[in-house]
C-alpha cells in the first residue's frame, strides 16, 4: 500500500491570507498525522507565501511519520534541510515565481548540479527524491545523479484522465518500470485526487508515496479532514 503524505501548503496559504496564526499549520500537521496520514509535505518558496521556513523547523520535532520538504534547491532551502534533517528531500525545478510545480527535471542538463546537491543530503543520511517526468532518459539521469527515489510528475495523467483513463495511465506504467530496473524508488504527485487516485495506483507497479495537496485540502472544505483522509487511502488500498 502506498503512503499518503499530506501537502498542507494550502493550510499556510489560508493562514498567509488573514495573517496570524489562524488555521494553525503545525496543529494540521498533527491531525492529519492523527487521521491517518503517513506523512506530512512542506514546500516551501523564496517568497514565503504559504509554508515558512520557520514552519518546517516548527514541524520537525511534530512528525512522527514521515517528514518530506520538497523545493528548488538554491543555497538558503539547501540550508534550511541540512538544518532540519527531514526524512526526504524532494528536488523540484521550479522558478521563484512559479505558482505550483509544472515540470520534471532536466536531470541530463542539471546533472552536475543535481548530483552535488544530491551528495550533500545524503552526507546527512536524507533520502533524496528528484521530480521527473516519464521520459526514460530523465529518469536514467536522476538514478546517475546518485537519486534515491524519482517523484513522478502526474499532471498530464490527471488532465487526461476524464477523457481517456487507459491512455492517460501508460507512459506512468512505462516509467514505473524503468524506475525499478534502476533500483530507484517511486513516488507521485500532482492532481492526484479522489476521482483519478484509484486507477493510477491499480496499474502503477511498486508505487511507494503519493504526495498530495490542493485536491485533499479543498475536499476536506466540504468533507472534513478526519473523513478526507480515510478517503484517500481507501483509494489506495488494495484488494
Amino acid at each position: 500500500m502506498a503512503r499518503l503524505s499530506v501537502n498542507i501548503n494550502k493550510i499556510a496559504t489560508l493562514r498567509n491570507s488573514r495573517g496570524g496564526a489562524m488555521p494553525n499549520v503545525t496543529v494540521a500537521a498533527v491531525k492529519c498525522q492523527e487521521f491517518g496520514a503517513e506523512g506530512i509535505t512542506v514546500h516551501p518558496r523564496p517568497d514565503e507565501r504559504h509554508i515558512r521556513y520557520a514552519d518546517a523547523r516548527d514541524l520537525k520535532p511534530l512528525i512522527t511519520t514521515e517528514f518530506n520538504i520538497e523545493g528548488y534547491p538554491d543555497p538558503r532551502f539547501i540550508e534550511l534541510v541540512l538544518e532540519v534533517q527531514p526524512d526526504q528531500v524532494t528536488l523540484v525545478p521550479d522558478a521563484p515565481d512559479a505558482i505550483t510545480s509544472n515540470a520534471g527535471w532536466d536531470t541530463l542538463k542539471h546533472h552536475d548540479f543535481l548530483k552535488e546537491v544530491v551528495a550533500r543530503f545524503h552526507q546527512k543520511g536524507i533520502r533524496v527524491s528528484l521530480f521527473t517526468g516519464t521520459a526514460r532518459e530523465m529518469i536514467e539521469g536522476a538514478a546517475k545523479a546518485g537519486a534515491d527515489r524519482v517523484e513522478l510528475y502526474t499532471e498530464p495523467y490527471a488532465t487526461n484522465f476524464p477523457s481517456n483513463p487507459e491512455k492517460a495511465i501508460q507512459p506512468f506504467i512505462r516509467a514505473a518500470k524503468v524506475a525499478e530496473e534502476l533500483g530507484l524508488g517511486l513516488n507521485a504527485g500532482h492532481d492526484l485526487s479522489l476521482e483519478n487516485l484509484r486507477y493510477f495506483d491499480r496499474h502503477i507497479p511498486n508505487l511507494l508515496e503519493v504526495s498530495i495537496g490542493h485536491a485533499l485540502i479543498a475536499d476536506a472544505l466540504y468533507l472534513g479532514l478526519e473523513e478526507t483522509i480515510r478517503l484517500y487511502k481507501e483509494c489506495l488500498r488494495k484488494g
